[in-house]
């Protein structure tokens, strides 16, 4: 073989192996866009996805610190009302701006020391508990489902006295 007919043969197979790469590496250009859309489609449901990730830790993180909020005023509430607080509210609000900067904050102490400044807030007879007070309009039962006004119809039925009777006529003008 001559020179020119082995370059001859090396630039054919060259050729021929350059073609058959091109071939086996180009796709038909439909195909190609499809590709490309569904790449495109796939990085824009990374980024929505990547986005409600976010938007999901920040609520996360929220919703956490709103139930530690929640609970440290639970705590106050318990230990205020077992203390006696009178107005409950209030000595709740003042607590809390007492302890909103610290972490881990003394209650029992943020409580003594309110109670010092602020013995408005708190019952002066340490005895009694807090409780709700009945209004004028409710009154309290007797035993054995007897209301006071049928134990004041019964007295002055059985005295016969004109003050019994006043004083039922009275009780009977504030239900009837």
């Amino acid at each position: 073989m001559s020179q020119i007919d082995i370059e001859d043969t090396i630039l054919s197979e060259t050729k021929a192996g350059q073609d058959d790469i091109e071939n086996s590496k180009l796709v038909p250009v439909a195909e190609s866009i499809r590709y490309r859309k569904r790449a495109q489609s796939a990085e824009k449901k990374v980024e929505s996805l990547s986005e409600q990730l976010a938007q999901a830790k920040s609520q996360v993180s929220e919703m956490a610190e709103e139930l530690d909020n929640i609970q440290v005023e639970r705590k106050l509430m318990r230990r205020l009302a077992a203390a006696g607080a009178v107005d409950l509210e209030a000595a709740v609000l003042i607590a809390r701006g007492r302890i909103e900067g610290e972490a881990d904050a003394d209650l029992d102490g943020v409580i003594e020391q309110l109670k010092k400044e602020k013995q408005y807030l708190f019952g002066n007879d340490k005895s009694t508990t807090a409780t709700v007070k009945r209004t004028a309009g409710a009154k309290d039962r007797v035993t054995g489902n007897q209301s006071i006004l049928e134990r004041a119809a019964r007295k002055a039925a059985a005295t016969g006295n004109r003050t019994d009777l006043q004083e039922y006529l009275k009780m009977r003008r504030s239900f009837v």
